[in-house]
């Protein structure tokens, strides 16, 4: 069996906006916090997507200067181990492994046909 996808991001430049709409599309509820890394949401501006509404981790954020993107996240044990992989087979590495230090890593690629794709794991 493959690796699981296990978080899902919907970022834009009004994240209030985005949670407003997503939440009256799907009626999702959000606990908004801090996103891993400041590279994917502004602080305080990251809203988790209540697990048993959306079926796995989600969250809208994002903030001035970041890019609207509709990304999922892929379960992975190393997460450098994976951007050097994913660039071995083709793809171009975007972000990480952020952050240095804590519980948990992410990493963001790009495929060989433009799409961003992201990978998550433990901090080593």
């Amino acid at each position: 069996m493959g690796r699981p996808v296990v978080h899902f991001e919907i970022i834009g430049a009004d994240p209030a906006k985005l949670r407003d709409y997503y939440g009256k599309l799907f009626e999702w509820e959000y606990a908004v916090g801090d996103a891993t890394t400041d590279a994917v949401s502004q602080p305080g501006e990251y809203g988790f997507v209540n697990e048993s509404v959306a079926g796995i981790n989600g969250g809208v954020g994002g903030g001035e200067g970041h890019r609207p993107r509709v990304l999922f996240y892929v379960a992975v044990p190393d997460v450098e181990t994976a951007l050097r992989d994913a660039e071995r087979l083709g793809g171009s590495r975007v972000l990480g492994p952020e952050p240095a230090s804590g519980d948990f890593t992410v990493g963001q690629f790009v495929d060989p046909e433009g799409n961003l794709v992201g990978v998550a794991g433990p901090s080593a």
